[in-house]
């Protein structure tokens, strides 16, 4: 099969779970309820995993992030949180730029 970033960002928005950053440790925590992050991460700052790997780009576009994949890579969940093969076809690929995209949401 011949992985398109088309399939590399429908695999980017599959991504299960939610990450926060931990004040005290200040490092980013994967978990798949809202509620379970106890007080070390603030409220406003829990994120669904499948926007966190986005980072704003310009004018209206996004970048699928290789830095803040790996940060959920680092998690050693990759089955629980989604993470496809897509994802580590463009982890692999280093020789090739970021996605840049102009994401909308689809209701489904």
């Amino acid at each position: 099969m011949r992985i398109t970033s088309q399939l590399i960002c429908q695999a980017a928005d599959q991504l299960k779970g939610f990450v926060g950053l931990n004040r005290k440790t200040g490092r980013y925590i994967v978990r798949f309820s809202e509620d379970a992050f106890g007080m070390d991460v603030a409220d406003d700052g829990i994120i669904p995993a499948s926007e966190f790997v986005w980072a704003p780009g310009h004018e209206q576009t996004m970048t699928l992030k290789r830095e803040l994949i790996q940060l959920l890579l680092d998690q050693n969940i990759d089955d629980r949180i989604n993470i496809t093969e897509p994802l580590r076809v463009y982890m692999q690929r280093q020789e090739v730029p970021e996605i840049l995209a102009v994401r909308q949401w689809v209701q489904g």
